[in-house]
């Protein structure tokens, strides 16, 4: 259903992405941010369903920065690997990567992000940086904890699994407390990734329902 393409950011850096058309009139247009394995198969696999959904989706490619066309598994190796790029890791140089995602989608009508795990972050920190979002969907995001006290601008949804390891109860009481106006959600017995159907800890119960409760938060805010 998609296509690569090649998106230019404000400070003229060239990346990769991913990009998935609707059929028919967009309802409006969502960055999706990747996790730390690169727009691999599941960002993609977010992407088409989405458009299937109505929506334009482009996925750029945050870590072509420092590797380019950065597309990763889930074996051990791999995601050991896929960890020690963190380190690269530019939040400022995420948010032009985003916001030149953004752009391409001008003139589909509303434009929104979504993210997960490390984009999950990306898309809370969209929300409180990027001008012109109406809303921001952050599954996981295990370090929206750091930037709490930044704002959202727009309306903005949360999806944590309650057994998540690397974010602890306490966090997410936290984003509650800061931020009463998002929607926060926490799946019982979820682990982290449980929206990843790629990973074993792929949780097909929470897939279902937060994926629901996205294209409901979405109706309401993509106007």
């Amino acid at each position: 259903m998609g296509k690569h393409l090649s998106l230019t950011a404000t400070d003229h850096h060239k990346l990769g992405g991913y990009r998935a058309d609707p059929q028919g009139t967009p309802k409006g247009g969502m960055v999706v941010v990747q996790e730390i394995f690169g727009v691999n198969h599941h960002i993609r696999a977010v992407c088409d369903k989405l458009a299937a959904e109505g929506y334009v989706a482009v996925a750029p490619a945050v870590f072509d920065r420092f590797v380019r066309d950065f597309d990763s598994g889930y074996t051990p190796d791999e995601i050991a690997h896929a960890r020690g790029l963190l380190g690269s890791l530019n939040w400022d140089h995420m948010m032009a990567d985003m916001t030149a995602a953004k752009e391409d989608m001008k003139g589909v009508g509303p434009l929104g992000v979504i993210g997960f795990c490390m984009g999950g972050t990306a898309a809370f920190l969209g929300a409180c940086r990027i001008p012109g979002l109406s809303a921001s969907v952050c599954y996981y995001g295990g370090a929206i904890g750091k930037f709490v006290d930044e704002q959202p601008q727009c309306p903005i949804q949360m999806h944590f699994g309650e057994k998540d390891e690397s974010i602890p109860p306490a966090t997410v009481e936290t984003i509650k407390a800061k931020h009463p106006q998002a929607e926060v959600y926490v799946y019982p017995g979820a682990a982290h990734a449980f929206s990843n159907n790629d990973r074993a800890s792929f949780q097909k119960e929470a897939t279902d329902l937060s994926w629901q409760r996205t294209m409901e938060f979405l109706g309401k805010t993509m106007k």
